[in-house]
């Protein structure tokens, strides 16, 4: 498998990215890959810790520049772009770590996240509410003092205030339990239904592949797979090495 072999429906392609590279200093990170993301679509990156993972999703959103390449965005090239005007043309990236205003309660840090408007629309503050029952219940409770679960939820709802086409989620289930994880993916699928196309970066490569329409594989800054989710969960390779299975020889 390979990005040459996944498929692709021209006209389709929401997000573009073609030959990227990005360096910290003299260290080149990302070396020249290219990836795309259909309408519509859930697309996982995989890969180990350092893969290069959070680097090209930071790219896309423009929290760093790239040394080389392209990426295009409804057939609008970004790349060099900052965050505060992509989120005006559909793009909003929920990054690791959540960042909620701590002292911010459920209710402002969801108004926050619809700045670039005059006002929250407050039919989609209610579907968020809808989607995320525990943050309604704690809707005038400070950001910091929600679990890392909620806060992650709040850190979702916050960006679907923007309104985006394109969510880029960076480890949604990351320090969170089974059970929490299972809730978050979920939430994944119904935000997809809704007609929002995510870019998800995961370790949990069962639960991203399991809901990803395709996936890519980094290794070193690199693509070293790519293809369907079914067929990256049924790879000897993808099993052995990020599902812990064991392959009989």
């Amino acid at each position: 498998m390979s990005e040459g072999t996944s498929e692709r429906v021209l006209g389709d392609v929401l997000l573009d990215v073609v030959d990227l590279q990005v360096r910290y200093g003299a260290i080149t990170a990302i070396k020249g890959i290219s990836f795309h993301v259909n309408r519509g679509e859930i697309v996982a990156l995989l890969g180990a810790n350092g893969a290069g993972k959070t680097t090209t999703q930071k790219t896309v959103s423009g929290m760093l520049q790239p040394a080389a390449g392209s990426i295009t965005f409804d057939g609008q090239r970004i790349d060099g772009i900052p965050p505060h005007e992509l989120i005006n043309v559909g793009i909003c990236h929920v990054p690791e770590g959540r960042h909620v205003f701590p002292r911010m309660t459920v209710q402002e840090n969801l108004v926050m996240g619809a700045f670039r408007f005059r006002a929250p629309d407050q039919e989609l503050l209610a579907h968020v509410l809808d989607l995320f029952p525990r943050l309604k219940e704690r809707y005038g409770q400070q950001g910091g003092t929600l679990s890392g679960g909620e806060q992650q939820m709040l850190a979702i709802g916050r960006a679907l205030m923007g309104k985006p086409r394109l969510l880029l989620l960076d480890e949604p289930s990351m320090g969170l339990a089974p059970l929490i994880v299972e809730q978050i993916f979920e939430i994944v699928r119904s935000i997809n239904v809704d007609g929002v196309s995510i870019l998800l970066v995961e370790q949990n490569a069962r639960q991203a592949l399991t809901v990803a329409d395709r996936g890519y594989v980094l290794e070193t800054g690199e693509l070293v797979l790519a293809g369907t989710g079914r067929e990256l969960l049924a790879d000897d390779r993808i099993r052995a090495a990020y599902l812990g299975e064991e392959l009989a020889s």
